[in-house]
């Protein structure tokens, strides 16, 4: 799992520009979006999704999942790893 979760960050990193960022900044248990943590906003959110759709074969079905996928890193990793197609 800690594979996947650095794996994630640097994903994260590169698709969403985050230049001053490194890996290991990301707390992996902090709020991607919001005031706390990253403060991803809703556009960042379609970049995850695509994310999840191209690297892991993940397609979310409902927007509203997004919500609870991308609570935290640990959260999103966990949610692929018992999900992937890829």
């Amino acid at each position: 799992m800690e594979e996947l979760i650095l794996k994630l960050k640097k994903e994260i990193i590169e698709v969403l520009n985050l230049e001053d960022v490194k890996p290991e900044d990301i707390d992996s248990n902090a709020p991607l979006f919001g005031a706390e943590g990253l403060g991803l906003d809703s556009i960042d959110a379609l970049e995850l999704i695509v994310l999840m759709e191209k690297n892991y074969g993940i397609k979310l079905q409902d927007p509203n999942q997004g919500k609870e996928i991308f609570k935290s890193i640990n959260v999103m990793a966990d949610y692929i790893s018992k999900n992937r197609t890829k």
